[in-house]
């Protein structure tokens, strides 16, 4: 009866330590409408221009080493209650194996985010490429603004 508890105990607490860990895998945004705290109350730099060409493009994911640990933990907690003696610490250490990777999979696939590319033509004749993530409808021909910060980072908005 006490060992079930301490199962139970051990997974729910494997779990809780996953979805701890993969919320903070979670990356933040690419999109031309999303600013991060450090972008707030900076200014920037206002450029208008014609869109030349839009590409859809992956902003590939991130693979921080939470997914990991949480898959590894999580694995290794499901493994550890299989068998007994030498078969239970060769699960156990298989089930950390197996859930590290499935988690180093699950982070990356979870934060790959679909992104289009515009060639933009500023006013000022100069051409940029802008990559961030697919937030809006963009066609050849749109005109738009671009908006730079001091650090060079830039975004395009309709």
């Amino acid at each position: 009866m006490c060992d079930d508890r301490l199962k139970r105990l051990g997974l729910f607490s494997a779990l809780l330590l996953a979805a701890m860990l993969v919320s903070a895998c979670m990356t933040e945004s690419r999109s031309g409408d999303v600013y991060s705290r450090d972008q707030a109350r900076v200014s920037h730099s206002v450029y208008y221009g014609t869109i030349l060409r839009v590409a859809d493009v992956t902003i590939e994911g991130t693979n921080t080493g939470m997914g990991t640990l949480a898959g590894g933990a999580m694995g290794g907690v499901l493994g550890s209650g299989i068998g007994g003696g030498t078969g239970r610490a060769i699960s156990t250490v298989g089930g950390a194996i197996v859930g590290g990777l499935a988690g180093s999979a699950i982070e990356k696939g979870v934060t790959t985010k679909a992104g289009v590319e515009l060639e933009v033509e500023l006013d000022n004749g100069e051409l940029l490429a802008i990559v961030q993530e697919k937030d809006a409808v963009y066609n050849v021909g749109d005109r738009v603004r671009v908006l730079r910060d001091a650090r060079g980072t830039a975004r395009v908005r309709q």
